[in-house]
């Protein structure tokens, strides 16, 4: 039998595709002879709610203490809990790890990317440990290449005065600028978080393996690049999205809401349970979303009592929905995201277009590559210079128009990518081959 610790950064955005990477490994082996202890904040076992653990046999979970008081927002006091994360979980991290030991040894660690301290506690103990990253490679590549952005003088440099500037020397990417790259390499808010941050080639150093949440087909250059500069192994994991949905008996209120609706005339918009937009934007973006005349499903966390007032007949707007279920829906004509590299592959996978609306950390990137690289969005903050609500209902009505020649392309490129991501996934696509590979890499070396 072997024993996988998982340790996720406690954040939705890292949790759920580590769990869904464990499933999928999990399938690639028999569930008796793999156990995956996944070990998480009891503010987030309390979130997820895990199921009976007889129906996930090979998941457990272990808890420590929450890393910030339960009153603390993370979003309102991000220095506080990024802190938190990197100085406050490591000694209580160890004490599971000596309690499960003793019942069953651990012969591999998987830890997200964004911690420095689990690579520290695994190479101490010998115990072999694979790097995740749920964010694109293209975002794993930025983070990795500081070195090349030091260089070029693009490190903490001022973003309104040079945001345009060109960074055209990052192995396998095409031309960004600085605007693009994470907000945590810009100054003020990286000069902040600098210093709580770990360096990606800090960690990597310490890995025995990296596994990032992309499709191969999507990043290729990326990708490859990367494996001739990280020498050991590096695998795709594919989206570590929950692709089959079980139907329930009781359709939601608002899956009936889109059955009464034509095919691709409903845009979908949810900006992040994070990290999320001003109360001034949001209101604008609810009035001009009212005033476009576009049917439009909105799930808006804490919002939705003041939304409801604002958006008329075309509008329902939710606290919560099953997102992958909403996307695949015939109804679903668009998605305006926050750009959450989990929302992306979403998109990607149900093959609809975006219009992008990026805050922090990767969101940029992420636009980037969907308006620029892959043509199947918008950027609505490049095509609204002024954010008011008649600027938004124009953007919405363009971009839901059926019958407008961009619209049609875009549709097409979106559906062509679908393709692609939904093949990669498959039992012979590339996703599976390279998920073999990890664990017959991890089944030859777990003993070294």
């Amino acid at each position: 039998m072997k024993h996988v610790v998982v340790v996720p950064y406690p954040g939705r955005g890292h949790i759920t595709p580590l769990l869904n990477l464990c499933h999928s490994l999990s399938s690639r082996l028999n569930h008796l002879t793999i156990i995956f202890t996944v070990i998480i904040t009891e503010e987030w076992l309390g979130f997820l709610n895990p199921p009976d653990p007889d129906h996930h046999i090979n998941i457990r979970f272990e808890t420590i203490p929450n890393v910030i008081p339960s009153e603390l927002s993370r979003g309102s006091d991000m220095l506080s809990f990024f802190t938190a994360v990197q100085t406050k979980m490591e000694r209580p991290f160890i004490e599971v790890l000596d309690r499960i030991e003793v019942d069953l040894p651990v012969q591999l660690v998987i830890a997200d990317v964004n911690m420095l301290w689990p690579f520290e506690v695994a190479n101490r103990r010998n115990i072999p440990v694979a790097a995740y990253s749920p964010m694109s490679a293209s975002m794993f590549s930025v983070m990795h290449h500081v070195d090349l952005l030091q260089s070029h003088n693009h490190l903490y440099v001022d973003v309104s005065e040079r945001g345009e500037d060109i960074i055209n020397y990052i192995p396998g990417l095409s031309s960004l600028t600085i605007s693009d790259i994470p907000m945590i390499f810009h100054s003020g808010i990286g000069d902040m978080l600098k210093d709580f941050l770990p360096n990606l080639f800090d960690v990597i150093i310490k890995a025995n393996y990296v596994i990032i949440s992309t499709i191969y087909e999507l990043e290729y250059k990326a990708i490859d690049a990367l494996r001739d500069r990280i020498k050991i192994p590096l695998h795709i994991c594919g989206p570590n999205i929950e692709i089959e949905t079980k139907p329930s008996s009781n359709k939601p209120i608002y899956l009936k809401w889109l059955d009464s609706k034509q095919p691709q005339t409903v845009l979908y918009v949810s900006l992040g349970s994070y990290l999320s937009v001003s109360s001034v934007e949001m209101a604008e973006i609810a009035f001009g979303l009212t005033q476009s005349g576009v049917n439009f499903l909105w799930v808006a966390r804490g919002e939705t009592p003041h939304l409801k007032e604002i958006c008329g007949e075309n509008g329902m707007v939710v606290e919560w929905c099953e997102q992958l279920r909403v996307l695949s829906h015939s109804s679903i004509g668009g998605f305006w995201t926050h750009c959450g590299w989990n929302s992306v592959k979403e998109s990607l996978f149900s093959g609809v277009p975006m219009l992008t609306f990026p805050i922090l950390i990767d969101q940029p990137l992420n636009s980037k590559m969907i308006v620029k690289d892959w043509k199947i969005g918008w950027n609505v903050r490049e095509k609204v210079e002024e954010f008011n609500r008649e600027k938004i209902a124009k953007i919405v009505r363009e971009f839901m128009d059926s019958e407008s020649v961009v619209r049609i392309e875009m549709m097409a490129r979106a559906k062509e990518l679908q393709v692609i991501c939904q093949e990669s996934v498959g039992e012979s696509g590339l996703v599976n081959e390279d998920l073999d590979a990890f664990v017959g890499d991890f089944s030859m070396n777990e003993n070294k």
